[in-house]
This record gives C-alpha cells, sequence and structure tokens, in this order.
C-alpha cells in the first residue's frame, strides 16, 4: 500500500505538507489538537525527531498516533541519536504500524541542543541511511544481508537546502541523496526566489528532465526581528535585505500579518518555477497561518484534486 503523499506527488498534483510541533508532554491529546488544527489544509504532517537536538514526543509514537485519527505522518529519523541496528529496527516498527513515509536526517549537532554534553551517535548519515532503508524496500535485506521478510514498502524522504553555501554544490548534493534513495525532497525556508530557480535548474538538468518532487520550505515570519535572528543565527536560512526591509516600515504588531503576506506571495511565485512540486510549511506554533497561506493560494485540498 503507497502514501497518499507518494501518489499526489507522483500524479503531479501541487502538494502541501507541514511540521507539527511536537509537546513537551507525554499526553497524547495535545498532539492530537495540534495535528487536527493542521490536518483539513495538508496532505501529510511531518514529525520531527528531537529536533536542534531538543528532545520532545517520539517521532514514531507521534507518527502512529496520527495514523490512528487518520492523518497521515511523515515521520523523522535522525542518525544523530541511533546507530545502523536501532534505525533499521525503527524502520521495521514503523511499517508494521502502517507508517510508509520516512525522512531520513543528519540531524543537528548536540552542541546546539540543550543536552551539550549528550553523547551523539552519527554512525550513519542522512545519505547512508537513505542507501540502507532503500536496500530494505529493494532488496529485502538488512545491511548485513540477512533477509527480510516481506520487504517494507516505504517512500523515503530527505532534506535539500538550496541556500547554503556553497551553492553551486547543492543540487549536486541532493542528486546523491537521490541516488541513494529518496524519493522526495522538502527544503529550508524559501526567502530567495532566484536562488530556488537556480538550484531546480541545475537538478532538472542533473537528472535529465526528470528530477524528483522538490517540496519549496515556507517559514511565515512573524517579524522583523525574527528574519534578523533567522539569518543570522541558522545556517543556511537566507532572507534578502527587501524582505526585512520591508517588515520594518511596519509597526510590531502589524510585523505578522506583513510576514504572513510575504508567504502567500513566496507561494504563487513558486507555483511557477518548474521543478516545484509543492511546498512544506514550517510555522513553529503558528497553526492558523498553514490554514491561510492554504486558503489564500488556492491550494485548499478540494481544489487540488486529480
Amino acid at each position: 500500500m503507497t502514501s497518499q503523499l507518494q501518489n499526489r506527488l507522483e500524479s503531479g498534483i501541487f502538494t502541501v505538507t507541514a511540521e507539527l510541533t511536537l509537546p513537551d508532554s507525554s499526553i497524547k491529546d495535545e498532539l492530537v489538537e495540534t495535528a487536527l488544527k493542521l490536518s483539513p489544509y495538508c496532505d501529510a504532517l511531518n514529525v520531527t525527531d528531537a529536533t536542534s537536538a531538543i528532545p520532545h514526543f517520539s517521532s514514531l509514537a507521534a507518527a502512529s498516533i496520527l495514523l490512528d485519527n487518520d492523518i497521515e505522518p511523515v515521520m523523522q529519523i535522525s542518525a544523530r541519536d541511533r546507530n545502523r541496528i536501532a534505525i533499521q529496527g525503527d524502520v521495521l516498527g514503523a511499517h508494521s504500524l502502517g507508517i510508509r513515509n520516512i525522512f531520513c536526517i543528519t540531524g543537528d549537532a548536540v552542541i546546539f541542543g540543550d543536552h551539550p554534553d549528550a553523547k551523539p551517535v552519527f554512525d550513519l548519515d542522512s545519505i547512508s541511511m537513505l542507501a540502507a532503508i532503500e536496500k530494505m524496500t529493494k532488496d529485502g535485506c538488512f545491511m548485513s544481508g540477512r533477509k527480510i521478510t516481506p520487504k517494507p514498502a516505504l517512500f523515503l524522504g530527505a532534506a535539500a537546502n538550496p541556500f547554503a553555501p556553497p551553492q553551486s554544490y547543492r543540487p549536486h548534493r541532493t542528486v546523491k541523496k537521490w541516488r541513494a534513495g529518496a524519493s522526495f525532497f522538502q527544503t529550508q525556508f524559501c526567502f530567495d526566489l532566484q536562488i530556488m530557480k537556480s538550484f531546480t535548474e541545475k537538478l532538472i538538468e542533473l537528472c535529465n528532465g526528470k528530477p524528483p518532487p522538490i517540496l519549496a520550505g515556507l517559514g511565515p515570519l512573524k517579524s522583523s526581528r525574527m528574519a534578523r535572528w533567522l539569518r543570522d543565527k541558522i545556517p543556511g536560512v537566507s532572507i534578502p535585505d527587501h524582505i526585512i526591509e520591508r517588515m520594518e516600515k511596519y509597526p510590531q504588531k502589524d510585523q505578522a500579518q506583513v510576514g504572513l503576506e510575504i508567504s502567500k506571495e513566496t507561494t504563487e511565485n513558486l507555483k511557477l518555477i518548474r521543478g516545484i512540486s509543492g511546498i512544506h510549511i514550517m510555522a513553529y506554533k503558528w497553526e492558523q497561518a498553514v490554514k491561510d497561506i492554504v486558503e489564500d493560494t488556492g491550494l485548499s485540498k478540494n481544489k487540488r484534486l486529480p
């Protein structure tokens, strides 16, 4: 059984995913409440795996809970915290629960989180993890060669960052992940459309005209201060001066609405870029922004039916 996300992307339907903020709580109702605010507007929700090296609710447990509530998850797995034995075991367990979308990331260094003395694993990185899981799905065996019966059916995703230096290398790294097993990509926040366009053009060339689906990252900004912090503190985030200057023209109380309008304009422009298959919205604790962006850009589910 293939996932809804896979079916939509392979059908060429412009797709919407969003990142679900996982709680610092063991009460699953909090998770479900937040997910239900997003799911009417998205084809799938990403459940993160200790993003920024900070522990939160388990991505495996969260993905299972979403399925129980008829919401399709994209389960992230970070190589930072598991060796190859644990990763392969989690993948089989996830498949047994009905999880079909697996998103492979290397993971942020522990020094950036709130447990800087934690011991990182990094037995694999995102590319070698993709290759390991691809071996499980295509060859039906573990990395050791031991057989798996039946083979798990999974749709693998990975991150792409067109904006990180050196930008000329980014399409090539994306192709490496694609060849290792990634079938779709979600990108870092997109604020610079020209860089994104150059990235997709080169990717199309490298893939002989048939690139993997790219979901462009969308990060609605709540303030010019937030924009400057993202640009200065988060590696690979590129926010042009004109966006920050546009927000600074307005009082603080109005800047979130300006940030939302910028996200809507960006979405409309992304629709026109060849190679962009959808958007991935990362609106931390701002579920209303997801609804507004999707509805106001004509991307409601009933308008995206095949």
